[in-house]
């Protein structure tokens, strides 16, 4: 592969209860483990972090795949909802939610173009055969 861009990001402190901050300053913040985990909450998390990442990208793979096919998505948007929990082997895992928003087209069309953008997406190529990914389209 011909990498394009990397992004760098460093973590310090304690993990979960940190901060992060990208090389180029453009992302600086705390990390908090939330309230609903045991943690004290009120600062971002590693698994926010993650949804507003794969939303962004699904998003702009469903314009790529909606220009291909001359589909008017104008409007559209993606939510991504990730979920953690602990795995039998005493390690976490994920879940990805994937929600479309299309109000300019229909259910049927809505849904092929998702599923269409889900092959062209690089989170959902790394995350596929890693996590459940669940695609789902509202009107």
């Amino acid at each position: 592969m011909n990498v394009l861009y990397t992004a760098t990001a460093t973590a310090t402190g304690d993990g979960r209860n940190g901060h992060a901050r990208s090389e180029d300053g453009f992302v600086d913040l705390d990390l908090r483990i939330p309230t609903e985990m045991g943690g004290q909450g009120g600062a971002t998390n590693p698994e926010e972090l993650f949804a507003a990442g794969y939303a962004a990208c699904f998003h702009s793979a469903l314009k790529l795949v909606a220009g291909q096919r001359k589909l008017d998505v104008t409007g559209t948007e993606v939510s991504a909802s990730i979920g953690i929990g602990p795995l039998d082997n005493g390690g976490f895992g994920l879940t990805a939610a994937l929600v479309v928003y299309a109000p300019k087209l229909d259910k049927a069309t809505a849904q092929s173009l998702t599923e269409a953008a889900h092959q062209v997406c690089p989170y959902s190529n790394a995350t596929r055969g890693n996590i459940e990914v669940d695609l789902s389209v509202v009107e």
